[in-house]
Formats: structure tokens, C-alpha cells, sequence
């Protein structure tokens, strides 16, 4: 599908990214390709983590009625000013830093992108595909390896390159993202299906999601057996050789500092009070309903908690177009520059 239009308007610029979910759920043999080499350039990128991240961005993000709604509760229009935005992109999981990408583009601001290492592959040929659907679209946007020249910055990276970027953007209008993950409180009255939900919330794309469970607070005489048998749907991990390594030292740590752990032979389980896990671990605490320590929503480490009154098991890694990371409205403050 081509667009001939000079005029990059807002329903222009919807119908552009529709069309680009149409794309992206295509068999089309060259994205087939992308798809595959992007899994040979990082081994964490399994096909089926590519599949699941390209889902959540098709179903949940680009379909013309949500971006339409979406567009009408910011008022968009088009006669807002156009900046540049710069956007530091992080790489722990597939396209993560689509939905940045997607609210710059529909606000009709232009952005520079410094994609991520890790992640350079299927992003990229994404912006090309929007070059083929529209040539106007190199205006818009653009992938740089430095990133001069901006009116503002959105950037996600660790609490250490935090540090740098609030160095380099503190003269502009910044979002600056750092480590977060996500907590989930169980009663011990789930059913088997919430428990092969909060697996999945676990396990996908290997743990390595600011969205994903590290660390679950149960009650007191909580019986773990179920929800470890939960965890077999992805004991195939073992058969990553990057994922065993990280396995195998976490769990030779643990004997060797006597901690106690429970695994199914392929995700530990020990008593941490951290909210932050080892690759391969799920830490839990226990509480106990006199003394509710979960007092999480003042937390900063915490992007999602999940549990009954909070977000449903199976949904940390289904973010909508309002699911804005950090809790921060990204297209908030793309309106105000």
C-alpha cells in the first residue's frame, strides 16, 4: 500500500500506522526475515518473544478506532507547533520503545531515534516500511547515532545512564526513565489459569521487562506447589544456553550461602525483600493481613502490581496506548513543548 498525500495530517498519520499493523501481522517473507535476524543478533529475541511483542503492539496499540480515541481525549489537532524530539531507546525486549515512537509520530512532532544495540533490527526496518508507505514519513522521523539538535528528550535506560542523561538533557524539556519492575500480591485463592497468568507476567521475554514479576508477596502457610507447576510451561528455558548459565549461578550462589529456594528446574524461588530479581529468580515475602506491609503504590521501583483490585494476572506485558511508563504522560508532555 502507498500514500500520496503531501499533507501529514493526523488521520493521515493514523491511517499510516494502521496500516503498518497490517504489516506487522503480515507473513510477508521479508519481515519473516527481519524477525529472524534480529533473533540472530540477540539470542534473548527468541522468535516467540518477537511473536508475543508484536501482538501486544498490533492488538493493544494499533488498531484506527484505539488510535482515534486516543487522539480525541488529547484534543490533538494539527496545528501544534512542530518540535524535535530526540528518543534514547532502551533494548531488554523486543520494540520497547515503539509506544515512544507511535505517541511522537500521532502528536506530529519530528523525532530523532538512537536505537538501542540491542535493538536495532526490527525497529529500523519498521521506520523504513513507513518510508515506503509515505516518503514524507524521513521528515518525521529519523534514526541517529548522536542525538543533536533536539527541543526535547525522552530517555529509558538503567539508574546508571539515568545519571548521564540527566547530565546532558537537563537544559531541555526531558522524560528520563530508569529501572523499574513489577510486583504481584496473591491471596492463595487463584485459580490454575491466574497462576499460568502470572507465569506468563513472569516469564515472558525472559523476566527482562520493567512490566515483568520479579517478586510476589504471599500470605503466611502459602502453599507454593501450584504455582511452581505453573512455571513448566516455560521450563524450555533450560534449553537457552544464556538463561541456564544465569540458572546455574544464581542456584550455585544459593547453596553455597545455604539459602533455602524451591524450583522446578528451571525457576528458583527464595524469600528476598527486594523488589528486584537475578535473571531466572522470583523473589517472594510473605505478609500477613494484621501486619500488610504492601504499601507499594508510594514505591518507586515499581512500574505494575498485579493481584485481585490491581492490575489482572496476564496483563503486565499488554500495555495500552495509555499504559504511559513510569506513570508519566508521555503525550502530556509532548502537547506542552
Amino acid at each position: 500500500m502507498q500514500f500520496n498525500h503531501n499533507d501529514m495530517n493526523l488521520q493521515h498519520r493514523i491511517d499510516l500506522m494502521v496500516a503498518l499493523g497490517d504489516y506487522m501481522r503480515s507473513n510477508e517473507s521479508e519481515w519473516q526475515e527481519i524477525k529472524d535476524k534480529a533473533f540472530q543478533h540477540n539470542p534473548w529475541f527468541i522468535p516467540e518473544f518477537i511473536d508475543s511483542a508484536i501482538n501486544a503492539i498490533t492488538e493493544n496499540l494499533l488498531h484506527k478506532t484505539l488510535l482515534e480515541k486516543w487522539a480525541s481525549f488529547y484534543h490533538l489537532d494539527d496545528n501544534i507547533p512542530s518540535k524535535t524530539v530526540g528518543i534514547v531507546m532502551a533494548g531488554n525486549i523486543p520494540m520497547v520503545g515503539f509506544h515512544d515512537l507511535l505517541s511522537v509520530f500521532i502528536s506530529g512532532h519530528d523525532q530523532k531515534i538512537k536505537l538501542s544495540s540491542k535493538d536495532d533490527i526490527l525497529l529500523d526496518h519498521l521506520i523504513k516500511k513507513l518510508y515506503q508507505l509515505d516518503p514524507e514519513t524521513k521528515v518525521k522521523i529519523s534514526v541517529a547515532e548522536m542525538l543533536k539538535d533536539c527541543d526535547a528528550y525522552i530517555a529509558t535506560g538503567s539508574n546508571n545512564s539515568a545519571r548521564y542523561f540527566e547530565q546532558y538533557f537537563s537544559k531541555y524539556p526531558h522524560i528520563i526513565r530508569r529501572n523499574k519492575t513489577s510486583v504481584a500480591i496473591l491471596s492463595g485463592k487463584e485459580t490454575e489459569k491466574e497462576l499460568l497468568q502470572l507465569s506468563d507476567d513472569i516469564h515472558l521475554y525472559f523476566g527482562l521487562g520493567c512490566r515483568n514479576v520479579t517478586k510476589i508477596f504471599v500470605p503466611q502457610g502459602y502453599d507454593f506447589i501450584p504455582l511452581i507447576r505453573s512455571f513448566d510451561k516455560f521450563s524450555y528455558f533450560k534449553d537457552h544456553h544464556k538463561y541456564n548459565n544465569n540458572y546455574d549461578y544464581q542456584l550455585s550462589i544459593m547453596l553455597m550461602n545455604n539459602v533455602f529456594y524451591m524450583t522446578n528446574g528451571s525457576t528458583l524461588l527464595a524469600e528476598n525483600l527486594s523488589v528486584f530479581s537475578a535473571i531466572s529468580v522470583v523473589n517472594y515475602e510473605y505478609y500477613t493481613v494484621e501486619n500488610n506491609n504492601l504499601n507499594l503504590k508510594e514505591e518507586v521501583d515499581i512500574q505494575c502490581i498485579l493481584g485481585n483490585g490491581y492490575l489482572p494476572f496476564g496483563n503486565a506485558q499488554l500495555p495500552g496506548l495509555f499504559s504511559y511508563a513510569d506513570n508519566v504522560d508521555t503525550m502530556e508532555f509532548l502537547l506542552t513543548l
